[in-house]
């Protein structure tokens, strides 16, 4: 009877704390911000610029000392292809990287005097292609055009030089072996379905350690608890107040998880193959993970900047050391594949991508998922460890306040 009282007990407390915790996160325009305005709007924004998924009309500029019908040719089958548009012929090589150094062109095709006399030769010619590599998709759009066409013009030219007698022999010299590229995950190739899964997990991380961190420095700042009275009964266990306050976060974030891995890839046509049900197992460890990982960086802050600071820093890199995007994770050197273990989005975003990308199910992501669930524990023992500090602190300080009153 004496445990289900104090059960009894403890769950009340943590019930007042999430109620001054919601309290207090709709008074902070700040926190309201980050938990609410911030993944509602920021994801349909990152969406919406990158809709398109892929670029076309690439401009490039051409430099053509050859003036021959292959060297036209190889220019109107690149200007034809989507990719690519050819935005002006320039006289040499310096007029034409003056407009690129301007961007206002992309790139250079540059094709020698000698084009057409090497190939009547049967000698390899060579055309050279100048990239702005600033942006890697229009390198990409610049520079595989240019490799298509050439390809296709040399297996052209190599049909007609070998005096075939019928057509199904040109086609099975210019073709031997005929394949399909089929890219898998991402069909259209596009790199919005690449980028956004990722980012998508990393806001709810971010905004959810912003909004928890800034809510502490406001407390510190206000002194909330620092008085001359005992600290309230209700928040005398660190057990009730981690407990009370993860359920404030929880159903905030309850609803914009939700929103932000259903409701996003769909609105925008993103890959989104995986299972509901195993997306929200997976995503009940990642939000507990980030909750407790948030409330343990608050304890960290002293003032409202020092977590924007510190955690608008930290974004990019954690992005590309996820291991999932941009680099993959075998490349990472160990040092800093420990270091990104210890975020709870490094697991969140392969996890998310494998089940939401590649119609994987929970079990082919149980490494993920059981290294959130420790996460987690570790986080909220750390977690509960550090409020107990504060506690202490809290009351010590309070008792020293009010002997030099009582001395006074």
């Amino acid at each position: 009877m004496y445990i289900f009282r104090n059960a009894l007990e403890a769950l009340k407390d943590a019930c007042f704390i999430w109620r001054e915790e919601m309290r207090q996160v709709v008074k902070d325009e700040g926190v309201l911000i980050f938990f609410i305005l911030v993944p509602l709007f920021y994801p349909l924004l990152y969406s919406w610029i990158y809709n398109n998924e892929v670029v076309r009309e690439v401009p490039v500029v051409v430099v053509d000392d050859s003036h021959s019908s292959l060297s036209r040719t190889f220019i109107r089958q690149c200007d034809a292809s989507p990719d690519v548009k050819i935005l002006a012929y320039a006289s040499d090589l310096d007029e034409a990287q003056s407009l690129l150094s301007r961007q206002v062109a992309r790139g250079i095709y540059y094709l020698p005097s000698d084009f057409e006399t090497h190939i009547n030769r049967m000698e390899p010619a060579t055309i050279s292609v100048y990239c702005d590599m600033s942006l890697m998709l229009c390198y990409k759009a610049v520079y595989q055009t240019a490799q298509t066409v050439s390809m296709q013009m040399g297996s052209n030219i190599t049909t007609r030089l070998g005096q075939h007698y019928t057509t199904r022999e040109e086609e099975i010299a210019s073709r031997p072996l005929a394949f399909e590229e089929v890219p898998i995950f991402n069909p259209t190739g596009g790199y919005g379905s690449f980028i956004i899964p990722a980012v998508l997990m990393l806001v709810i991380q971010q905004t959810l350690v912003l909004g928890i961190g800034l809510s502490a420095g406001t407390a510190r700042e206000r002194n909330r608890y620092r008085n001359l009275i005992p600290i309230s009964r209700h928040y005398g266990g660190m057990f009730r107040i981690v407990g009370g306050k993860a359920m404030a976060y929880f159903m905030i974030y309850a609803v914009m998880t939700a929103y932000l891995i259903f409701i996003i890839p769909r609105l925008f046509g993103f890959t989104a193959i995986g299972n509901r049900s195993d997306l929200a197992l997976f995503m009940l460890p990642y939000l507990l993970d980030c909750i407790f990982f948030g409330m343990v960086v608050s304890c960290l802050v002293r003032y409202r900047e020092n977590v924007m600071l510190l955690m608008v820093f930290i974004t990019i890199p954690l992005l590309f050391i996820s291991g999932a995007i941009s680099w993959p994770q075998s490349s990472i050197s160990g040092i800093w594949q420990g270091i990104s273990w210890l975020f709870p989005s490094t697991f969140g975003i392969r996890g998310y991508i494998r089940i939401n990308e590649m119609g994987g199910t929970l079990a082919n992501v149980l490494t993920e998922y059981y290294v959130l669930w420790a996460q987690a524990l570790a986080y909220f023992i750390l977690a509960c460890l550090v409020y107990r500090y504060q506690i202490f602190l809290t009351r010590r300080e309070a008792r020293l306040r009010l002997n030099e009153m009582k001395k006074q």
